[in-house]
């Protein structure tokens, strides 16, 4: 399995009742249902308002380095972090577990 991670953060003056992030976080909260890649999915606003804090996550998992190459190139997913590419920033780690 590979543990699929993805910290957002809101560029400065975006607000999370933005209407574009509305639509960014709703894009993601569907790919479960959509994308048959993916093993386990959840994705949430952080809680936490310390200085260094990313604003928005994504947890998920797949089942091998060619599953997770299918996710990233699904339609789906492409159309949901086109819409992040609009108002955020991003860092990414997969590792295998």
């Amino acid at each position: 399995m590979i543990r699929h991670l993805v910290l957002f953060k809101l560029n400065e003056g975006v607000a999370r009742d933005d209407e574009r992030v509305v639509a960014g976080v709703k894009a993601f909260q569907e790919l479960d249902g959509i994308v048959p890649e993916i093993e386990f999915w959840e994705c949430a606003w952080n809680i936490t308002d310390r200085p260094i804090a990313y604003d928005f996550a994504i947890n998920s998992a797949v089942a091998d380095a060619d599953a997770l190459k299918r996710y990233l190139e699904h339609p789906a997913h492409q159309a949901a972090a086109g819409l992040w590419r609009e108002f955020a920033t991003w860092v990414i780690a997969d590792y295998p577990f």
